[in-house]
């Protein structure tokens, strides 16, 4: 893949989005992924976070990322994948080197390098202050769903998305394979959802989103043409937190208005 797949933290002029998909591969389309049921775990204990230490923060992250292994690893195994664990890097830091280029945008609060299989979480002042945040765990489990899509030969297949970036059809692609990662974020969250104790009004908060703050004037931003609008956001979560399965997250067969 040319380049990392990043994520800003609920991380152009609009043009009209055309009604049918594109037609993209079968491995894009009719993924065995999409028939594996939901997801292999409920429940997911979360540690207590009391002082927002950097120690704390990532015993946090390795909890939940024990969680989504859990989660994800019958389920790719029952789509006749071989499933290895991604690995898991926090930096308080800019400037980090990886395999896919180093991390120097502090608006990136994660990224998924597929050259190595690997997750980097930047453990920012305000990640550390507020570290059990529901964004941080969905943010981390978003990535986590471009290494389910890495695994199941997803990645490999949108490559030339990223690699043209430069026109309307591309960056519809992209916005497919972003959105996915969100389905399976909240395929995730939903599953193990009642084990949390979390209220109801995290996931609301969540779903509201503040990506683009001019987004209801109409004007799209950079982050809408690669990760899309918060409506198309706000759809896809809702669809993988209800179905706790990857069924939900079939973004290549959608209609172009809705990964707008």
């Amino acid at each position: 893949m040319a380049g990392a797949l990043a994520g800003v933290l609920f991380a152009g002029t609009a043009h009209a989005a055309t009604s049918s998909a594109p037609s993209y591969k079968p491995v894009l389309t009719k993924n065995k992924l999409y028939k594996t049921g939901k997801l292999g775990v409920s429940v997911c204990e979360e540690p207590e976070v009391l002082r927002g230490t950097v120690d704390e923060a990532e015993l946090y992250f390795e909890a939940v990322m024990d969680c989504l292994n859990r989660a994800w690893s019958p389920v790719v195994k029952k789509a006749g994948y071989r499933f290895t664990r991604s690995k898991l890097t926090v930096y308080t830091k800019l400037g980090l080197k990886t395999p896919c280029g180093t991390i120097n945008d502090p608006r990136v609060q994660a990224m998924y390098c597929p050259d190595n299989k690997s997750m980097y979480f930047y453990l920012s002042d305000n990640v550390i202050e507020e570290p059990s945040d529901l964004a941080l765990m969905q943010t981390l489990a978003h990535e986590y769903g471009h290494h389910i899509q890495q695994l199941t030969g997803i990645l490999k297949a949108t490559d030339p998305f990223y690699l043209k970036a430069v026109n309307a059809r591309a960056f519809e692609g992209i916005r497919r394979t972003e959105l996915q990662a969100q389905c399976l974020s909240a395929a995730f969250v939903g599953r193990v959802w009642n084990s949390l104790g979390r209220p109801d009004t995290d996931w609301s908060i969540l779903l509201k989103g503040s990506h683009n703050p001019v987004a209801a004037l109409g004007v799209r931003n950079d982050a809408d043409e690669t990760h899309a609008s918060q409506a198309s956001n706000k759809y896809w979560l809702e669809r993988g937190f209800k179905a706790q399965s990857a069924s939900a997250c079939n973004t290549f067969t959608a209609p172009s208005r809705r990964v707008y």
